[in-house]
C-alpha cells in the first residue's frame, strides 16, 4: 500500500475518516470509546484515535458525521446457506429431518442450479450487508455462483465447499466435491473477497474416507474445514449405534479435529467432547435461533468460553431461522446462554458482540483481515444509529447493540473501504430487480411444493 500525500498542512490525505460518538473496536481491549473517529484509506484502516487528533492529522476527501452512532466492525455471519433464502418459510414447523429428508432434499434436487444459487444468494446478500454483515460463511451448492454474487456486491466470503456421500446437484460423490474444492481454491486465492473451506456436510452424511482425506489437504492448502457437528441428541445416538463412537470422537481418530475445524451447532456435548474439542483447538459455530427453531437443543456457550473454546455466532440458512439478522442472532445467544448456564451474568454484551465480529473472522481464518477495527486491516465497518425509541438512553453502547438494536438501524456498511450501504440504501444492488427476480422464483417454487 503505498503512502498518502501529505498536504502543505502537514495534514496526512485519506480517502474516509468517520467520525463516531461511540467506537467499539473488538480489538483486545474491548473497550468502548468515545467521540473516536476511524480513518480508512486504500480499503484499510489506517487508525482508530480521538476525533480532536483526528481532525489534525488527516485530510479526508469524505467525512461521515457519525455523531448519534456507534461504529464497529462490520459482523461476521460464521454459518449459513445463502441461497435457501428462497426457501425461506417453505417447510416450517417441522423436527430437523424430516424437514430435510421430506421437504428441503426434494426441493433441492428438483430446483438447485447455478441461476437458483446466484439469485438466492444475492438475496441473502442484500439482507446481510441492510442488517450490518460484512462476511458472511456460505456452504451450498454451486458456490462459483455465490462467488460471483458476492464479488459483485462487494461482500467478503467464505465458501465451504459441500462435501456428501450420496449425489447432489454440484458433485456426483465426495471425491468429485474435493476435487472441485480444490479448483475453486485455485480460482480465487489471489481474490480479496472470497476465500474458501471445505465443507463437509455431517458426520452422518460424509463416511470415514472423505474425512479422512480432508484433513491433510486442508492444511496443505493452509484452509479451514466447516462441518454440522453434534447438532442433535439423535445424531450422537444414531454415531454410537453405527460406529460406537460419538461423532467428535470419530472425527478425532480420523484427524479432523484441529484449529482448522468450525463445528456448527454443537448442541449435544459431553465432558469429553468438550476436552476434545478444547485441546485440539477447534471452534464452535452457535446458531441459536436455528437451534431454537428446530428444537435441535441448547448449545453450552458459556461452559464452552470458560473452556477456553472459541465461539463464533451464525444465522444458519433462511429456511431454518428465518431470517439472516446478526443483531437479532446475538441477542438470542447471549439471554439463551443466561437460561442454559443458569447465570445472568453469562455471555454479557460486549462477548456477545466479539461472537459476532472477531470470534467468527478467527474461526474462519480470517482474523488478520477482518473482525476488528485495528489499523491495517481492511475496512469492513459498520455504523448504527443509536438515537432510536428503542436504543435511547445510551448508558451503555454495547448493552444497546446486544440488547435492543434493530438491524434496520445500521445507517453505513463499507467492506474493503467501498461503501455498500448509504444512509440504509444498499449502492451494490439493484433492490427493484433483485425482488423481481425473487418473485419468479416464489411462483416456481410454489406451484412445485
Amino acid at each position: 500500500m503505498s503512502s498518502p500525500q501529505m498536504p502543505d498542512s502537514g495534514q496526512m490525505s485519506i480517502d474516509l475518516l468517520i467520525n463516531a460518538r461511540w467506537v467499539i473496536p473488538m480489538d483486545d481491549q474491548s473497550a468502548v470509546l468515545e467521540n473516536h473517529s476511524v480513518a480508512v484509506d486504500q480499503g484499510r484502516i489506517v487508525a482508530v484515535l480521538p476525533s480532536a487528533e483526528a481532525g489534525q492529522r488527516f485530510n479526508a476527501r469524505d467525512q461521515v458525521d457519525a455523531s448519534t452512532h456507534a461504529v464497529m466492525p462490520g459482523l461476521v455471519n460464521a454459518h449459513g446457506h445463502a441461497a435457501m433464502s428462497l426457501l425461506r418459510g417453505i417447510a416450517d414447523d417441522l423436527p430437523l429431518q424430516t424437514w430435510l429428508e421430506q421437504h428441503i432434499w426434494p426441493l433441492e434436487g428438483r430446483w438447485v442450479s447455478e441461476d437458483f444459487v446466484y439469485d438466492g444468494t444475492r438475496l441473502a446478500i442484500a439482507e446481510m450487508l441492510r442488517g450490518g454483515t460484512t462476511c458472511y460463511a456460505d456452504m451450498y451448492f454451486f458456490p462459483e455462483a455465490s462467488a460471483r454474487a458476492a464479488t459483485e456486491a462487494g461482500m467478503r466470503v467464505q465458501l465451504a465447499t459441500p462435501i456428501i456421500d450420496f449425489p447432489t446437484p454440484w458433485a456426483q460423490s465426495p471425491d468429485e466435491g474435493i476435487s472441485k474444492t480444490i479448483r475453486l481454491h485455485d480460482e480465487w486465492r489471489r481474490s480479496t473477497l472470497v476465500s474458501t473451506a471445505f465443507g463437509p456436510h455431517a458426520p452422518y452424511t460424509v463416511s470415514d474416507q472423505p474425512i479422512s482425506r480432508i484433513a491433510p489437504l486442508a492444511e496443505e492448502m493452509d484452509v479451514p474445514v466447516h462441518m454440522h457437528v453434534h447438532e442433535t441428541a439423535g445424531e450422537v445416538t444414531d454415531s454410537l449405534a453405527k460406529f460406537g463412537l460419538r461423532p467428535i470422537r470419530r472425527l478425532n481418530q480420523l484427524g479432523l479435529m484441529s484449529p482448522r475445524l468450525l463445528c456448527v451447532h454443537a448442541t449435544a456435548l459431553d465432558e469429553d467432547d468438550i476436552a476434545m474439542i478444547r485441546d485440539s483447538g477447534s471452534h464452535v459455530v452457535h446458531c441459536p435461533q436455528s437451534n431454537l427453531k428446530l428444537a435441535s437443543g441448547f448449545c453450552q456457550v458459556d461452559r464452552l468460553m470458560r473452556e477456553g473454546i472459541n465461539v463464533a455466532l451464525g444465522t444458519d440458512g433462511a429456511a431454518s431461522n428465518n431470517d439472516l439478522d446478526m443483531f437479532a442472532e446475538l441477542s438470542t445467544a447471549a439471554m439463551l446462554a443466561k437460561a442454559v448456564s443458569g447465570d445472568a451474568a453469562a455471555l454479557p454484551a460486549l462477548q456477545a458482540l466479539r461472537m459476532a465480529t472477531i470470534n467468527g473472522a478467527r474461526a474462519m481464518g480470517l482474523d488478520s483481515v477482518t473482525g476488528s477495527l485495528e489499523a491495517g486491516k481492511q475496512a469492513d465497518i459498520i455504523a448504527i444509529d443509536l438515537h432510536s425509541l428503542n436504543t435511547v438512553p445510551v448508558y451503555h453502547p454495547a448493552s444497546q447493540l446486544a440488547y435492543s438494536t434493530r438491524s434496520d438501524q445500521v445507517s453505513h456498511v463499507w467492506v474493503n473501504g467501498r461503501r455498500l450501504v448509504d444512509n440504509g440504501e444498499l449502492t451494490s444492488i439493484n433492490q427493484r430487480k433483485l425482488f423481481d427476480d425473487i418473485q419468479g422464483w416464489q411462483t416456481r417454487l410454489q406451484e412445485s411444493s
